[in-house]
């Protein structure tokens, strides 16, 4: 006990120390401008408000018009940031700027590295388990782009005493079934090699029958592998789970009864993704829909999230656990899987006005709201609207219920797992001012 509050009261001192430095670091950004006042400091922060606001602005109209706006928006989203850099530099503005926006960094990395620290203890515990007897393993050819031929997945599954089960590259297959045919032959472990949405069915069983599930990074972009901390660059080492593993208990999303274990989005994101040429033209597919969805032809959706009402969204996303930041689509990250909480993000832009303001204030912009609740319930005008689980298309009746099952999931991992890369947390400075001139007496 006097190891954990020794090491609690370290961790608090660091945690002073970095919000300090932050301090440090802000007030010594604002005398290098105080001190270029004369010769521009003043430019300086003006003008890179400015640049803000204008990029800001082109992105939206890039995104929400067609033809000569969507042209001009593209001229101002990069415009802006190549103009300042001239304006620096032909002003003589440049190193000022630079040690200025350097401070800035150093200021906002010791702020985060101070938030993060007293957090530090809040990890998923897991626990040693013996090795499964009889694991069965179902794995997706097509996945990742040809993954599980590429790693030899299959072999070293064998070789480790699982029996693998290849699903057909067509599609055409039922992986609830398969996994429920499998736990009633006796699995113990069920496991699944490819995307977040295939894993999302066959952790539904495992949850059902209380088998252990293991999660193999063969899909795209392996989100929820990610925050389980597996390594993501070599999927077959995930394998090792099966003779030296341990198992953490998370939570699994339901979105109307299936299940889900990363995010359901809503609106704009949904509707482009619904789209059958999306997989294949992503970027071309988004831009080419994006301004009828943004305007009155795309869906205006409400939500109540436990006792808080989002009125008339573009774009609802509900995850399975909250993101550190708001921009999970940015590779944003879930610092706990089994908080039993689901995270939600509700956002309405109708003007590059509100782009722009959501650009400078972020969470605190009236367009953008960021919340966490138990039971999310999304409605629509319309009887039925399209639903992005885990990034694949469905379209479903309103109202659309999300719940989430605490600690519902036993997932086994490899005891030598890399481990999720640090999150960033967004920056408090009331927090961090709070840490920085705490008394040295007070416990954390």
């Amino acid at each position: 006990m006097a190891v954990g509050a020794s090491g609690a009261d370290a961790s608090g001192r660091a945690a002073r120390w970095w919000a300090r430095g932050a301090v440090v670091a802000v007030v010594a950004a604002i005398v290098v401008l105080l001190l270029g006042f004369g010769g521009g400091g003043l430019l300086i922060v003006a003008s890179g408000l400015a640049g803000l606001v204008v990029s800001a602005a082109g992105i939206w109209w890039t995104l929400a018009h067609r033809g000569p706006r969507r042209w001009l928006g593209v001229v101002l989203m990069v415009g802006a940031p190549v103009g300042l850099v001239v304006l620096y530099v032909r002003s003589g503005l440049w190193v000022t700027a630079l040690v200025a926006v350097g401070l800035w960094s150093v200021a906002a990395a010791c702020a985060r590295t101070a938030l993060r620290r007293p957090h530090a203890r809040h990890v998923m515990r897991a626990e040693p388990r013996r090795p499964p007897r009889r694991p069965v393993i179902l794995m997706n050819p097509a996945s990742g782009g040809g993954k599980v031929e590429r790693f030899e997945l299959v072999e070293k599954a064998e070789r480790l005493g699982a029996r693998v089960v290849l699903l057909e590259p067509s599609g055409r297959f039922d992986v609830t079934a398969l996994a429920r045919e499998a736990v009633s032959e006796g699995a113990d472990l069920l496991g699944v090699a490819g995307g977040d949405g295939t894993q999302a069915q066959v952790a539904a069983v495992a949850a059902e029958h209380d088998v252990a599930f293991l999660v193999i990074p063969a899909g795209t972009r392996n989100h929820f592998a990610m925050d389980l901390g597996l390594d993501r660059n070599d999927p077959s080492l995930t394998l090792e789970a099966l003779t030296d593993g341990e198992e953490v208990r998370v939570d699994l999303g339901s979105v109307d009864g299936r299940p889900f274990v990363n995010t359901v989005s809503f609106g704009v994101y949904a509707g482009v993704v619904e789209r059958p040429e999306y997989r294949d033209a992503k970027a071309e597919t988004a831009l080419d829909v994006m301004p009828d969805l943004l305007h009155e032809s795309g869906p205006r959706l409400d939500a109540t999230a436990d006792k808080a009402r989002l009125t008339s969204q573009q774009a609802i996303l509900v995850s399975n656990n909250a993101y550190a930041r708001p921009d999970p689509l940015a590779g944003g990250r879930r610092p706990r899987l089994d908080h039993g909480r689901l995270g939600v993000i509700g956002l309405r832009v109708e003007s590059a006005a509100q782009a722009a303001d959501v650009a400078l204030r972020g969470s605190q912009s009236d367009s953008l709201h960021v919340l966490t609740a138990h039971r999310v319930q999304v409605t629509s005008d319309a009887e039925t609207i399209p639903v992005a689980v885990d990034g694949e298309a469905i379209t479903l009746p309103v109202p659309v219920t999300c719940t989430v099952r605490r600690r519902a999931l036993r997932v086994r991992v490899p005891r030598g797992r890399p481990g999720a890369p640090p999150v960033a947390p967004p920056v408090d400075w009331r927090r961090v001012l709070s840490l920085a001139f705490q008394g040295s007496g007070r416990r954390d």
